[in-house]
């Protein structure tokens, strides 16, 4: 079953997804970071309860080791990582970036790219 989480969430036993598309940035489909952070508190406001969490989204939080691409990331995707404490942050994005692990604020920041990932919850 494919599910839209663009501002919504769905949950899968004890597990939350929420998350939001889009990037900052010149170009077609260019979202304000303000409207990144409206669409992720919309999308996470039916959690409550949950405790694990993983947040999705396209573009990369600010701070982030996807910022060596020289394009910043968005500092409302790390402002929600502080806010909700996903247990687990997927974005995308910066292509060049595939692969690389982190840790925000305890949230462990993957950035899957085109190959995907397979992580244990």
């Amino acid at each position: 079953m494919v599910k839209n989480i663009h501002g919504y969430s769905v949950t899968y036993g004890d597990v939350g997804i929420f998350g939001a598309g889009g990037a900052r940035g010149p170009g077609p489909g260019d979202t304000s970071d303000a409207e990144i952070l409206k669409t992720l508190e919309k999308a996470h406001s039916s959690l409550k309860g949950i405790e694990k969490k993983i947040m999705i989204t396209h573009m990369h939080p600010s701070g982030s080791k996807s910022e060596f691409s020289g394009i910043p990331g968005s500092q409302s995707i790390t402002k929600a990582i502080k806010k909700f404490k996903p247990n687990i942050l997927l974005h995308g994005h910066i292509h060049e970036a595939s692969g690389f692990e982190e840790i925000i604020d305890k949230t462990r920041v993957i950035n899957v790219g085109r190959e995907g990932k397979i992580i244990e919850i």
